[in-house]
This record gives C-alpha cells, structure tokens and sequence, in this order.
C-alpha cells in the first residue's frame, strides 16, 4: 500500500493508505473527507467541551443578553425544561451569555470529558508518530462516540438550534468563521506532490510508478492557490540533530585546544633560566625598544 504523508501548508495533518492503481479523483475525494470530518471533529469536541462545562445553548435571540436585559424584553428560554441533563443539572453561569448555565453533573460532566478525549485521539496528529493512518472508518467512528455520548447525558436531545445538534445533522453555518477557511470543497481540492499537482483524470501510478510500498508527502489545499512551498531537503528534526552534533564537536575541539595549548611556555615560572638570571641581576632587563 502507498502511504501519503498528507499536509496542509506546513502543518502535518495525517496518514493516509491507498494504492497505486487509484485514480486521482477518487483519491482527492477521500483525502478530502478524512481532513474535513478530522475538522468536523474537532468542532464538536469545541462545542462538546462548553457543553459539559455551561449546558446547552441560549436561543439566538438571548445569546450575549444580561440577565437585565432578558427580563426587560420578557425573553423566556423554552428548552430549557426540555433539554435537562441526566441525573439533573448543576448551575454554572457563562460569563459570555451563550450557554444556559444548566451544566450536567459530575458524574456525566466525565461521560463526555472521557469521550471528547477518545475521539480526539482517534484523528489526533499524534498519529502520525505512531506510524497509524487515518480513514473515514475512524472519523465515523469518532463521530459515533460523541453522538452515543450526547444520547447518553442528553436522553431527549439538543435545541435545534445547538451549534452540536447542527453539526451532527449536517446543517452547520460557519459562514465568517475561522473554521470556514479551514474547509476545502471537494471540488475545489487539489493534490500536490514534489511540486507537481495531481492532476484528476490521471491514475496515481502515472506520477509515483509502480511500487506499492512507497511513502510520499502530499499537500492538500483549494483550487487557484497555486503551488504550495516545495517540502525541504533536511527535515527540522534532521536539522536539530545536525547543529546539536556540530555544537557538541565544537565544544570538544576547544577542549582538545586547551590541552594541546603551551602558552604557558613563555610563562616566567616556566623559564628554566629564571633562577640563574636572579643570581646574575638579569631578570628584570628587557631587550625591546622602549
């Protein structure tokens, strides 16, 4: 199986399996699933995280309201007596006004915490050190987890207009978002590899030939952003280890000038003659121009 190395930019992403046999267009889309559903994830885990921590999100209409201002404008959270945690909910007030402050308690604050902390390992970078590749079994496995959570703490749902509830039903608006940016659009993937883009129409084979074992880095981004920076001879690893060998050579080069250095040679204690120069009234003569 050929293993790619998948980036975005600079920044490791994850490992991906295929075969040299693939054609471009298939392989495009399914790199590109697996770093948007990483992405997906971690959107959730986000979400999931302010959940356990401050409950479920205000209506729209109340989000970012004083308490003041809520009563002024008679605003009433209607869900907030649907949506209850198992066991009951423990208050715990946002200071920025989304959340409704009704948190789940101890015990099901660790459900979600402990499944939050599953699924991220799961498409975690990490996993690249550990040599494991990604696929969309695992992203949809993650995504499982935290939706088995979810029913488990929250037996009768989300709001419907919970940032989680959207994302699980695929009706996400992240529109002027940060995450926005972060997407790719399977038709405007593209597939980059030596500075070459892998082009859709080709099979894989036409550009890494035949071997099946072999490991290549490819650099995911949108259509009409040109070619990404070439990857560099010398890893930053490699390059560490270089300048730290070269820096611990140095050191002991000084050490071994030190112990060749006679110097002291032309100390006056080192002067064989010295002692017979004092008898003689010599020692303090100078032979230099003054």
């Amino acid at each position: 199986m050929v293993q790619l190395h998948v980036k975005r930019g600079d920044e490791s992403q994850f490992l991906f399996t295929t075969t040299v046999d693939v054609p471009v267009e298939e392989l495009t889309k399914q790199v590109t699933a697996v770093y948007n559903g990483r992405l997906k994830v971690d959107r959730i885990c986000s979400e999931m995280e302010e959940l356990a921590e401050h409950g479920v999100t205000l209506p729209p209409n109340m989000q970012g309201l004083a308490d003041e201002q809520i009563t002024e404008l008679k605003l009433r959270d209607e869900w907030a007596l649907k949506c209850v945690p198992s066991g009951g909910a423990e208050f715990k007030k946002d200071e920025i006004g989304r959340r409704n402050g009704h948190a789940p308690n101890e015990k099901m604050k660790q459900v979600l915490q402990k499944t939050i902390e599953e699924a991220k390992s799961l498409i975690s970078k990490k996993q690249i050190q550990a040599n494991v590749c990604v696929t969309l079994e695992m992203v949809k496995e993650a995504l499982d987890q935290l939706r088995g959570a979810l029913m488990i703490v929250y037996p009768m749902g989300l709001p419907p207009h919970d940032p989680i509830r959207l994302e699980f039903e695929d009706r996400e608006d992240l529109s002027g978002t940060q995450a926005a940016l972060q997407l790719i659009a399977d038709s405007e993937a593209q597939l980059w590899w030596a500075a070459k883009e892998l082009h859709r129409g080709k099979k894989l084979t036409e550009y890494v030939g035949k071997n099946e074992k072999t490991k290549i880095i490819v650099k995911i981004q949108k259509r009409g952003q040109g070619a990404p920076a070439r990857e560099p001879v010398i890893s930053p690893e490699d390059q560490k280890q270089m300048m730290m060998y070269y820096y611990r050579r140095e050191e002991e080069l000084k050490k071994l000038q030190k112990a060749d250095d006679d110097s002291y040679l032309d100390s006056e204690w080192a002067d064989r003659h010295s002692l017979k120069k004092q008898f003689q009234g010599l020692s303090d003569i100078k032979w230099g121009p003054r």
